[in-house]
């Protein structure tokens, strides 16, 4: 069987490492995206330039995608120039958090033209998409899995959620809301104890080497906060869209979400002291205004 070829549209923060991964790891490549720095980059790699997105889906068996809204995801899916206008394409393998309604709607509307839509956000950060460390969070057809899963393995690690369209971003939306709500209660923590007197190295120490662990005790608030730095890498605006999209599906579900609303709300009001491009670990700064107090500068930790 010979090997298909790929697109993809999306050369952002997450999209442009994964796309050179792929280009390195040998795959034929045409991509896309507004950013011509960005496409520059991938082209001196190797990578072919398309114009729109139907023109990779006219050279592409299988097309990637990492955008940053659902918005946008439909407009390059079922647009007059998206995915479903294209002549090649058999496989599109969305890599954007949507929502599971969003995947619901490209996947119906692309069964039309015999493309199947692969359901397959990621998370892992933009660290993740470098290294090929990601986890990706996989519903589809097991035969799509199947056809996928050599290449997948060259971003990181596949899970297979199931067939039905959405159940990915479903996997997704809640894995998000755990996470910013890890992040949002270790701001709190870590201020309070720095108030208190703690220095806020040992109280990193002490949480995880017990069972307060966590992805922001770990990595988040050495990494970005202790240095002062705040830029992990993930947006305010782009981290409340994540968890509006999943409140959103939880109510209409009928499965009550305090806690996340409580997080919901710590978010915008993150936007709006700093704004949309604010790095979520900025609610650090949030929360050391209401507390008068201020987290000291640590060194960033030598990878």
């Amino acid at each position: 069987m010979s090997t298909p070829t790929l697109g993809f549209i999306g050369l952002g923060v997450m999209g442009e490492p994964m796309a050179r991964r792929l280009v390195q790891a040998g795959h034929s490549l045409t991509v896309f995206d507004l950013n011509e720095a960005a496409v520059e980059r991938l082209v001196a790699l190797g990578a072919s330039r398309a114009a729109d997105p139907r023109a990779v889906a006219n050279q592409a068996q299988i097309v990637f995608a990492s955008l940053p809204t659902p918005e946008i995801v439909q407009k390059v899916a079922l647009g007059d120039q998206g995915i479903i206008a294209g002549e090649q394409v058999r496989l599109f393998v969305d890599l954007s958090t949507t929502g599971p309604r969003t995947a619901k709607q490209v996947a119906s509307a692309l069964a039309e033209r015999n493309i199947i839509a692969v359901d397959c956000p990621v998370s892992g950060g933009a660290a993740g998409a470098e290294k090929g460390t990601l986890a990706l969070m996989v519903a589809c057809p097991d035969a799509a899995y199947a056809e996928l899963l050599p290449i997948l393995n060259t971003l990181g690690k596949a899970l297979f959620c199931g067939e039905q369209p959405g159940l990915g971003q479903t996997m997704k939306l809640v894995n998000n809301l755990v996470s910013v709500t890890a992040l949002a209660v270790s701001c709190e923590a870590l201020v309070m104890g720095v108030k208190a007197g703690l220095d806020p190295q040992v109280m990193l120490d002490v949480f995880n080497a017990g069972s307060a662990r966590n992805s922001a005790t770990a990595d988040k608030l050495p990494r970005a906060v202790l240095p002062r730095t705040f830029d992990f890498g993930f947006t305010t605006a782009l981290s409340l869209k994540d968890t509006r999209l999943c409140l959103d599906e939880a109510e209409a579900m009928g499965v009550p979400m305090p806690v996340g609303s409580s997080v919901r709300q710590v978010l915008n009001m993150t936007r709006a002291a700093f704004g949309d491009s604010a790095d979520f670990t900025r609610i650090t700064c949030l929360i050391e205004q209401w507390a008068g107090v201020e987290v000291p500068t640590r060194p960033r930790p030598s990878n």
